[in-house]
This record gives C-alpha cells, sequence and structure tokens, in this order.
C-alpha cells in the first residue's frame, strides 16, 4: 500500500469517468484515461494520483466488490453502475491507498454532488462511513481468487496447478517495476547508468526502478540511453543469437521495444506493423534512440517481402494476459471468446509467416499471453502442419537465472510470479523454431 494526502475531488472525477468507460464501454485503460474529462487540466501529482486510484480499484475490483456486498443490504442494479464506481473508489482509497478517512469519504461523497448520482448521496455516506471503521475486515478476504475472474483461474489451475495459478494471481496485486533496456551492452556504461539511476541490475542486463515517477524525467531519457521494457519482453529477441548484420524481419513490431533491443545489437530490421499510430510510436522511440530500422505499414496477411528473411520474429496478437500487472483492465475486457478468436488469427498468421522464412532460418513464435491455447498449443498445431520446421530448443544458459522458464520441450514460458525475489515479471512465451531445407 503507499499513502497520500487528498488532492481535490476532480483527481477522483476523473478516475471514476475511466472506471466506468472500462467496465460498461469496453475501453482499454489508456483510451479510458485519454477520454477522461479534465485529466490534462490535473496538475502532475493530482494526474498520478487519479491514475493509481484508477490501476489499484481495477487490481481489486472482485475483493472491493466482495466487501461491498457484505455492507449493503442489496446489491445495487447494473444500471446504477456510475454509483458503484463511486463507492469502489472510496473503499479502494480507505482500504489500500490509507487516504485519511474523512477526506475519502468526504470527497468521495463530492462525486454525486449536482449530478444524476445526487439521489445516492446518502446512501454513498452511510456505506461509506461504515467501511472506514471496517474496512480492515478487507484484509481477511481471499485477494489472488477474488480478484482473478472465474475463467482466468480456471485455464491457469488446468495449465500450471492450483499453487502457481495462486502465485500468479498474487504477482497481478501489486504495482509493477519499471524495467529498462540500456541501448549500450558494454559493461562500464551500463554500470554507470546503473548507478545514476539507482536502479537494480538483473540477470540479463535490464536496470529495475521502483517507484520511478515520470519517464521522461528519468536520467538518461533525453540522451536516448534506454526504452522501456520488462525484462520477460527482453528475452524472445535473443532467442535469434547473433544478429550483427543480418537482415530480421519482426511482424508485429510497434511500439518498438523488440525492434530497439535488433537494432542495438546490429540488425537490419524489416519492422511491419499495421497499426499507423503505433508506428509513430515506433519511430518516436527509434528517433529519440539514434537507431534505425526499415518500416512497413500493413497486414502480414496480405503482405509479402521481397525475399524470405533468415531471421522471423513474430510478436503475435494475443489476449496479453501475461501483462495484467501492468494492464488490471485486461481480465475485464478480456473473456474466452477472445482466446479462441485470438488463436485462430495466430494459427493464420504462424501460416503465412512461415512462407517469409529462408530455408535453414530461425522463426520464432512469440505471445504475451498465458493461454495454453495462444502459446505451445498454437506451435504444436503449426508444426504438425509444416513438416519442414521444427522446435530449436531453448538452452538455460541463454536465459541467465531464469533455469524454472524452460518447458520440457525446450520453449521459454515465463510467468508473473518467476523473479519474486526482484519483483516478478510479464508472462511470456516464445518458442523457436528452424525452417529445414
Amino acid at each position: 500500500m503507499s499513502s497520500t494526502n487528498s488532492p481535490p475531488s476532480n483527481a477522483r472525477a476523473v478516475a471514476a469517468h475511466a472506471l466506468g468507460a472500462i467496465l460498461r464501454r469496453g475501453r482499454t485503460l489508456d483510451q479510458a484515461l485519454a477520454a477522461a474529462p479534465g485529466l490534462d487540466l490535473l496538475p502532475p501529482r493530482d494526474a498520478a494520483f487519479s491514475r493509481l486510484l484508477l490501476l489499484t480499484t481495477l487490481r481489486r475490483l472482485g475483493q472491493i466488490d466482495a466487501y461491498l456486498a457484505g455492507l449493503m443490504d442489496h446489491p445495487l442494479p447494473a444500471r446504477r453502475g456510475p454509483v458503484q464506481d463511486v463507492l469502489r473508489l472510496g473503499v479502494c482509497q480507505l482500504a489500500f491507498l490509507e487516504t485519511p478517512p474523512h477526506a475519502a469519504v468526504a470527497s468521495t461523497v463530492a462525486l454525486a454532488h449536482g449530478s444524476r448520482l445526487s439521489p445516492y448521496r446518502g446512501l454513498v455516506n452511510a456505506v461509506l462511513r461504515r467501511a472506514s471503521r471496517e474496512h480492515g475486515a478487507i484484509a481477511d478476504l481471499d485477494a489472488p481468487r477474488l480478484n482473478t475472474p472465474d475463467w482466468l483461474w480456471n485455464s491457469w489451475t488446468e495449465a500450471y496447478g492450483e499453487v502457481t495459478c495462486r502465485a500468479i494471481a498474487e504477482a497481478h496485486l501489486g504495482e509493477p517495476p519499471l524495467d529498462l533496456s540500456p541501448v549500450s551492452d558494454a559493461e562500464d556504461r551500463v554500470e554507470a547508468l546503473r548507478a545514476t539511476l539507482g536502479a537494480q541490475g538483473l540477470p540479463g542486463g535490464t536496470l529495475r526502478l521502483r517507484g520511478a515517477g515520470e519517464v521522461t524525467r528519468l536520467a538518461g531519457y533525453e540522451a536516448g540511453e534506454w526504452w522501456v521494457q520488462d525484462a520477460a519482453a527482453a528475452l524472445p529477441a535473443r532467442l535469434l543469437g547473433a544478429v550483427a548484420g543480418k537482415r530480421v524481419l519482426e511482424i508485429g513490431a510497434a511500439p518498438g521495444g523488440k525492434t530497439a533491443q535488433l537494432a542495438a545489437a546490429g540488425a537490419r530490421v524489416v519492422a511491419l506493423d499495421r497499426s499507423a499510430s503505433r508506428l509513430a510510436r515506433l519511430r518516436e522511440n527509434l528517433a529519440r534512440l539514434r537507431l534505425e530500422a526499415e518500416i512497413v505499414e500493413a497486414d502480414a496477411l496480405e503482405w509479402s517481402p521481397p525475399a524470405p528473411a533468415d531471421m522471423v520474429l513474430l510478436d503475435a496478437p494475443c489476449t496479453a494476459t501475461g501483462t495484467i500487472r501492468r494492464h488490471p483492465d485486461i481480465p475485464h475486457l478480456r473473456g474466452p471468446a477472445d482466446v479462441g478468436r485470438l488463436a485462430a488469427l495466430q494459427g493464420r498468421l504462424l501460416a503465412r509467416v512461415a512462407t517469409m522464412v529462408a530455408p535453414g532460418g530461425l522463426l520464432v513464435y512469440v505471445s504475451c499471453s498465458l493461454q495454453p491455447e495462444e502459446c505451445a498449443r498454437r506451435v504444436d498445431a503449426f508444426l504438425a502442419a509444416s513438416p519442414k520446421f521444427a522446435r530449436l530448443p531453448v538452452l538455460t544458459d541463454e536465459i541467465p537465472g531464469l533455469r524454472e522458464a524452460v518447458t520440457a520441450v525446450g520453449d521459454l514460458r515465463t510467468l508473473p510470479s518467476h523473479w519474486e525475489e526482484y519483483g516478478g515479471m510479464d508472462g511470456f512465451y516464445a518458442a523457436r523454431l528452424r525452417h529445414h531445407p
């Protein structure tokens, strides 16, 4: 938990608007915040509080709702979702942000003033005053289970066992650290950057910060000395081995973490993505880092390279359930039907991208999902239909400090519960395949 004084209620209004946009209008976290009225008018400190309140409420939503159900004689009807959101934000402040009770109650009740929520001010006030006296009871609830939707809990239990499923769910409850990938891998320059930032060095060269604040204000940002990239996200590109001077085709490249990684290692990168807005971010990132890549805006299902590549990295579109600790909106936006829909798309992409790999070349398939249907099962189905491709197993010394992330068949499978001693990591899957002549 983190302690905070009480910013004005308009910071809470921004959080309430964004929460409703996510839960009832299907907006992503970034979309909801971008469209929240008044966010751009908040001082930086208040904007940071609004974002923290929203993120924490999403992470703890199941727990908060279970607690609220015990405080009210009757549940609110679905059409009263905005009232429920106000109550959720109030409980979050009391239970998880250590906001002073009088400030949490008064400022949250104020959200209902002069709006269509006015008839519910008395209810909000009564429920939150009771919560201010009894909110310690929320700690007795089963947080990992309550904050994980049934479909995810059941899937992860089947795939990894209940103990690991619970560890994954527990890892999703905390604020994730900020991971940086240095442009230079020279040991002395990495150490100097680590010392300047006050960062923790992780196996493999990632620098980790906690409570970093505004990214653009960190040392080395303007000079282009690093880019933001979770430690797990930095692993798949390494499976290509030595890339210096080689042409590497990256499919699904934006916003560019792996592109930067490959370009910094000396590869001649062709970075393809279908999203113009995401490619704009990729260009901005490369410009700041003073790195180069050939950028192609196209749909990989319809585009063809001028010649097959020796190395292809397919960063497949997926449910992204491996990144829930950074994107706690995902459990509320995705469902089982999305897994099947995206797995089918991944199958089509794998078959298409396979034609872009030269004989003897490598194809690395990457997914930031924890769902087996989007990972090993997808690769198994591809290999069963593609006799010229075979797994090239990952070796434990290729991913230092993560022996447990190499599966029995030699794929890479990181989990949010891995590296608990360092603060966890995102969930990523990668399979390395060779195209035999």
